[in-house]
């Protein structure tokens, strides 16, 4: 099997450290950062996620960088503050864009046949709507999971992953729209909802759901791949980002944590 991810990616920073006081200038903390982890986030974590799982992938990003810092304590595992650097990208390339036609993606000279595409597209400029429009309309097996408002440009997707925000910001749309029987609705703790029913996640010690919602379309799109059975591919979503908001900072699956998966 071979997944094609698209989208915008950047550097996920963590800067972990202990607070035992309060500026003097100003009511704020005053944070002794101690350990710094970096990963890769938006689009790369999704690939890094379907990797894990052992699937082959490609990917289409952006190559400047783009950083998200968090700057958290460590005692209390609570945000203190975040810093985004270079918050925007350039836009695809018309070769890029080329190159990916009827589930076929050519790059370096070879020809790819492509079971399944996953829009990560966070809004930061690298797809417009012409560009997901124009994906969705010449492939199958088209996820999309974007920050944009939606619009008539995702009617040719195969399915549509949003989270809760998300849902109430698109209302008007999806009340003059159908498509609401084919988007998936992450809820967090809640679960999600798909086709008006809720599907319940398990409760969990959450200690950081910073990727979760990549980590949920990977492992939705290698099930659905893998089986096409969307309601199989919602649990084993679930069960992924379960596992993956119990560790710290951006963190993605492995075969070994779903080995019990059944």
């Amino acid at each position: 099997m071979n997944i094609l991810i698209i989208g915008d990616s950047c550097k996920d920073v963590f800067i972990y450290g202990e607070i035992t006081r309060l500026s003097p200038e100003a009511p704020v903390p005053v944070l002794n950062p101690l350990k710094e982890i970096s990963n890769d986030g938006m689009a790369k974590n999704v690939v890094n996620n379907v990797e894990s799982l052992g699937i082959n992938v490609y990917s289409v990003t952006n190559r400047n960088s783009i950083r998200k810092i968090r700057y958290v304590d460590k005692k209390s595992n609570q945000l203190v503050l975040r810093v985004d650097e270079h918050d925007y990208c350039d836009r695809i390339s018309e070769k890029e864009m080329g190159g990916i036609n009827n589930n076929v993606y050519k790059v370096l000279g070879n020809t790819v046949h492509i079971d399944a595409i996953i829009i990560s597209d966070y809004c930061k400029g690298f797809l417009t709507e012409d560009d997901i429009q124009y994906i969705c309309e010449n492939n199958k097996n088209v996820f999309v999971d974007t920050k944009k408002e939606l619009g008539d440009w995702v009617n040719s997707a195969k399915y549509i992953k949003i989270n809760s925000l998300e849902y109430e910001n698109n209302k008007t749309f999806f009340k003059n729209n159908s498509i609401m029987d084919k988007t998936i609705v992450t809820k967090g703790n809640e679960g999600c909802l798909f086709q008006d029913k809720i599907y319940p996640t398990k409760d969990v010690q959450v200690k950081d759901i910073s990727g979760a919602g990549d980590t949920f379309v990977a492992g939705l799109v290698v099930e659905y791949i893998r089986t096409k059975d969307i309601i199989r591919a919602i649990s084993f979503a679930q069960e992924c980002t379960e596992i993956v908001v119990q560790k710290h900072g951006v963190s993605v699956v492995t075969k070994e944590d779903i080995k019990d998966y059944e």
